[in-house]
């Protein structure tokens, strides 16, 4: 494990991305006070950002995950028929 200062850090961040994302961690120090530890990604963890957003908004109980049943989700029912919906479109045309 590295211990850097801050200054190094912003000096050389892409550097030490690179480390960190090769699997090493890295302590941040502020005049020898340490006040941040950048660590890799755990495994499991999806690669885009959107879904640690989720994933951070469902542990501080902001959102709820969806509950669904074991296996496919259920079929999607059709809201109407097609000549339905066009003939209700033809009316509120003609009204107008």
């Amino acid at each position: 494990m590295r211990c850097i200062g801050v200054k190094t850090l912003k000096n050389k961040l892409s550097e030490y991305l690179r480390l960190i994302a090769a699997g090493e961690s890295i302590l941040v120090t502020d005049r020898d006070r340490v006040i941040a530890e950048l660590i890799p990604p755990r495994e499991g963890r999806s690669p885009l950002s959107s879904d640690a957003v989720l994933a951070d908004a469902v542990r501080k109980g902001w959102i709820t995950p969806a509950v669904l049943s074991p296996g496919s989700p259920p079929m999607r029912l059709p809201v109407d028929q097609n000549k339905n919906i066009l003939q209700e479109l033809e009316a509120d045309r003609a009204e107008r």
